[in-house]
């Protein structure tokens, strides 16, 4: 078959580890409509704490747990620059991204950092009971369905209104005597959070840590988001929630085929640079056809 059940699960694994990134990326270009490319930068970090805290003989669910608090100080880095320092939000991006290049390098101590025959989060929820073939995807839905669960608990909360009203209009909120730039930092630490728990998740799941492994994350995400929106819309919170999950699958899917058709992984940015062109039109023409249908 030219799809078979294997290449369609491995998609979907990947899909659902990389979702928790996507909702990170959500959280702060959607709902705080702040272009944060912190991302990059974030999603290595993650990986390289996991993978530093597993080769020095740790638990994997300790790499686990601490690496979205170094993803949390990532993203408040990039608020404080904005916040503080009146930095527009994609240089504070760019600079905090720019700055965990060197960090990274300095907790990894190298470029790379294998984790081959190390134990992973997997290999411990195998050991539980769990098949090892759907380990990955136990682990992948459980994550997705909590995060889910607990961000459409938060932005039903005052604190999760005050977070989504900053990213509709900043002033109105300011005029409420509601601190706008707290609400910032808050997003962009849970944001950058969730990104950080994705880069460790994959770094056990690739068996290694890399420095160039977070490049293109921004893109990924803003793909998964856009064709979650498009393929299923936006209109309730809880199902712009999913189908940034579902946006996430499809796009691995999608890469998963474009490689089985031939082509080499060193096209892959491209090819996600002009899907993501692509979902972002579709919406323009979809309307011009709408509008040119009601005036005849």
């Amino acid at each position: 078959m030219f799809i078979n059940l294997n290449l369609l699960l491995g998609a979907t694994e990947l899909g659902l580890i990389y979702a928790i990134m996507a909702l990170g990326v959500y959280l702060t270009f959607r709902t705080l409509d702040f272009p944060d490319l912190t991302v990059d930068g974030s999603f290595t970090l993650g990986a390289a704490v996991s993978a530093v805290l597993i080769a020095g003989g740790h638990s994997p669910w300790l790499g686990l747990l601490l690496a979205p608090v170094a993803g949390i100080l990532a993203g408040l880095a990039t608020g404080v620059l904005h916040t503080r320092f009146k930095i527009t939000p994609l240089l504070a991006g760019i600079l905090t991204m720019t700055a965990l290049y060197s960090v990274n390098l300095r907790v990894m101590g190298k470029a790379n950092v294998p984790l081959l025959g190390l134990p992973s989060i997997y290999d411990t929820l195998a050991r539980s009971g769990i098949p090892e073939k759907y380990a990955v995807l136990a682990f992948g839905v459980g994550c997705v369905v909590l995060l889910v669960f607990l961000l459409y608990w938060l932005f039903q909360t005052e604190l999760g209104l005050a977070l989504r009203a900053t990213g509709d209009n900043e002033t109105m909120i300011k005029s409420l005597g509601i601190n706008g730039n707290s609400m910032k930092l808050l997003g962009l630490g849970l944001g950058n959070g969730l990104v950080a728990l994705s880069g460790a998740a994959i770094a056990q799941f690739q068996g290694f840590a890399d420095m160039s492994m977070g490049i293109g994350m921004i893109i990924a995400g803003l793909a998964s988001v856009i064709i979650g929106e498009v393929l299923l819309g936006s209109r309730s919170l809880l199902r712009v929630l999913i189908a940034v999950v579902g946006g996430s699958v499809v796009y691995r899917v999608i890469i998963a085929i474009v490689l089985r058709l031939g082509f080499q992984a060193t096209d892959m940015k491209l090819f996600t640079a002009a899907l993501v062109v692509l979902a972002l039109t579709v919406p323009q023409f979809r309307g011009k056809q709408e509008y040119d249908s009601l005036r005849r």
